[in-house]
């Protein structure tokens, strides 16, 4: 297995020790203790950064099995300790749809506030999205603060997020959230009257007639433009380097999958990169692109993306839609499973889910069922039989990686040209892109020059046709008749 060479100027070694330092300060970031976040000590500024200390869980289960509806919160309770949670308790109730008051019903509210008060919890986590009005009044009963997943996936993100492009989007998608859910706290939603509507009060109670939530709205909604707006120049940047590998002819293999299905542990072991592994939920939030080669010498992209979950937030995906770009105009998606999840097809629909948003959904998909050293082989083998050429591998240990490298030859695009050439000596530097570019079948050195049989971009076999001093050879014009025929034919 050959490795990847990198796109970056830094060394591999300088990118693992950052790796690593990254890694250190993430386990580090939790939260501290005793700090209070009862509603009483909660201001409307505090109210935006949350801090999640310990907590009970509470979902409701409207469809599907008791053991969906239990995986779902287990996942919950995965996503409040990424969060840096201590998680107390979980409940949950069995309804035909959420109360629209309070999430769930009054009996099953006022059980609630009890636990809370006997576990000394200060956050409820709910399994869902919450309406403004479900949020307030569940907090009215439980008498903590209560939010609802997408705030908590949206929190996790912006620990996580270290890239200017990530930070930017993250920062998009909670403002998104909090614009339709601003409250005030007492007399903070006094409104300020304008005009002889004040008159009778006085000097200093006259202002512009508007209250304070109105003018936290009107910010939130100018600093939206201007996120956008550089999220909008952020992906020039980005679909300039998607042309250049265009124009280079190199596929493009997009990594996708659920949260922790070991995608990046994949693009290491296929790379030899050193891409950011941490065993909990989004630890990769900024794509990286790493270079590879398949066993024949072909080189291709491989591009690892932020993981999916269940529910993911409709304000991420848009925030996210410049790089989940990257997905959508792939050549090839490698959809990572995690063969030892308790649901793993519920993690498949989840993402094919999103993959239908993003307009990824007719890229051609490779499933690869990972963790095969841990997955329960019946699991395994009902995964094979519903996925028609799935692939079973471990990214931990090897097993079945050289098998998916000539799978991904097979399925990947050939865009190259095959040509025989004489190229003088003088020119070597072109012998050594065909290799690092192309796939060399033939090289045989002469009086002349080096006669060089190659399948290569056409840019470099222009060059290569230029060196030699003549216009395209009779085998370099039917090997791209051929190439072109194939490839019309995919």
């Amino acid at each position: 297995m050959t490795a990847l060479f990198d796109e970056f100027p830094d060394g591999p070694r300088a990118r693992r020790e950052a790796d690593q330092l990254d890694l250190q300060e993430r386990h580090a970031l939790r939260r501290v203790a005793g700090l209070s976040t009862e509603l009483e000590d909660v201001s409307e500024v505090e109210y935006r950064a949350l801090r999640l200390e310990r907590v009970v869980l509470m979902g409701v289960w409207t469809e599907g099995t008791l053991t969906t509806a239990e995986n779902s919160l287990r996942e919950l309770s995965l996503l409040a300790e990424t969060a840096g949670s201590e998680v107390l308790d979980g409940l949950i109730q069995r309804r035909g749809r959420p109360d629209t008051a309070t999430y769930v019903g009054s009996g099953k509210a006022a059980e609630l506030a009890g636990i809370v008060a006997s576990t000394g919890a200060d956050t409820v986590i709910c399994d869902g999205e919450l309406t403004p009005g479900q949020l307030r009044k569940l907090e009215g009963v439980v008498k903590v603060k209560v939010i609802d997943r997408t705030a908590l996936i949206l929190d996790i993100f912006a620990q996580h997020a270290r890239s200017k492009e990530g930070k930017a989007q993250v920062e998009l998608a909670q403002l998104q959230y909090l614009l339709p859910r601003l409250r005030g706290w007492g007399e903070s939603l006094s409104r300020q009257a304008g005009g002889r509507v004040a008159g009778g009060g006085g000097i200093g109670t006259r202002g512009p007639g508007e209250t304070k939530i109105e003018t936290d709205r009107r910010r939130i909604r100018a600093r939206i433009t201007k996120l956008k707006r550089e999220l909008d120049d952020m992906s020039v940047g980005r679909e300039v380097q998607r042309g250049q590998r265009r124009r280079g002819a190199v596929p493009s293999v997009a990594i996708a999958g659920y949260t922790n299905a070991g995608k990046s542990s994949l693009l290491n072991r296929l790379t030899g990169a050193s891409v950011l592994v941490d065993d909990s939920l989004f630890a990769t939030l900024d794509p990286a692109v790493r270079k590879a080669r398949t066993p024949a010498g072909r080189p291709f992209t491989l591009t690892d993306t932020v993981g999916f979950v269940r529910h993911l937030p409709h304000q991420l995906v848009e925030a996210f839609r410049s790089t989940l770009e990257e997905v959508a105009e792939a050549d090839l998606i490698l959809h990572v499973v995690d063969g030892s999840d308790a649901d793993p097809q519920a993690q498949i629909a989840a993402v094919r889910e999103v993959l239908g948003e993003i307009g990824a959904g007719q890229v051609p998909e490779l499933v690869v069922v990972n963790k095969a050293d841990v997955a329960d082989p019946i699991t395994v083998e009902g995964l094979r039989l519903r996925e028609e050429g799935a692939l079973v591998v471990s990214a931990r240990t090897g097993d079945g990686l050289p098998a998916l490298l000539s799978e991904l030859e097979r399925q990947l695009p050939r865009r190259d040209l095959q040509i025989t050439v004489l190229v003088p000596y003088g020119r070597g530097d072109l012998i050594s892109r065909a290799h690092q570019e192309g796939e060399v079948l033939t090289v045989s050195h002469g009086q002349n020059g080096t006669e060089l049989t190659a399948r290569v971009p056409p840019g470099l076999a222009a060059e290569l046709d230029r060196a030699a001093g003549s216009p395209d050879s009779a085998s370099g014009e039917s090997a791209s008749d051929e190439s072109a025929g194939s490839e019309s034919a995919r």
